[in-house]
């Protein structure tokens, strides 16, 4: 039986808000339903970064469910989803994870998605890393979990910032065969472009 059209986002309290925002929104025009948990400290910088609040957030998704409610369906493996998208990713976040001790439903969720073997996908924000995060790292990698920072793909000519968070969460989402509008494909759209000129 296939996974049900449906995906949990996670929104931990690393810089870079804005990629949850517009995964958000491109899951949404996608027909994608969402299952959105906000940690506390995402909830400080979706205000310092966007000027928005958690529940404007909430707004772009299907279901929201509070980073305590660990009763939730996100967290039982018997909850089919397609997998979680955690955007953007702390470093905390990451190292609760790769340890199984669990103390939210984020990161409960996450572990629940690893145990399954579905997609968990970490756009980890951070730089430079520490040897003890690249370890964390392939541990994580090891359990099933992909790691995908959220860096700039300049083959795709931005233009804006706009453009660049926009490259970056569509190739995210192309890890879940989720296909958007918005992502630049070397080979089709971008090199016959280059050709053309």
């Amino acid at each position: 039986m296939n996974s049900p059209n449906r995906i949990i986002v996670g929104v931990t309290g690393a810089s870079g808000v804005v990629y949850a925002k517009r995964a958000l929104e491109m899951l949404k025009i996608a027909g994608v339903e969402t299952h959105l948990v906000v940690s506390r400290a995402a909830e400080m910088t979706l205000r310092y970064e966007l000027d928005i609040s958690a529940d404007a957030l909430a707004k772009l998704a299907t279901h929201r469910y509070a980073i305590a409610d660990v009763g939730a369906p996100i967290a039982s493996g018997s909850f089919k989803t397609m997998g979680m998208l955690i955007t953007p990713c702390s470093v905390r976040t990451m190292s609760e994870i790769a340890t199984g001790v669990t103390s939210s439903l984020l990161t409960r969720s996450a572990d629940v998605v690893l145990k399954e073997h579905r997609k968990l996908v970490m756009m980890v924000r951070e730089t430079p890393f520490h040897l003890g995060h690249l370890r964390t790292m392939t541990q994580l990698a090891e359990m099933g979990a992909i790691i995908a920072p959220p860096l700039p793909a300049f083959y795709a000519a931005p233009d804006s910032v706009e453009a660049l968070v926009d490259q970056s969460v569509g190739r995210t989402l192309d890890l879940f065969e989720i296909d958007t509008q918005e992502t630049k494909r070397w080979g089709e759209d971008l090199e016959k472009g280059r050709r053309s000129t």
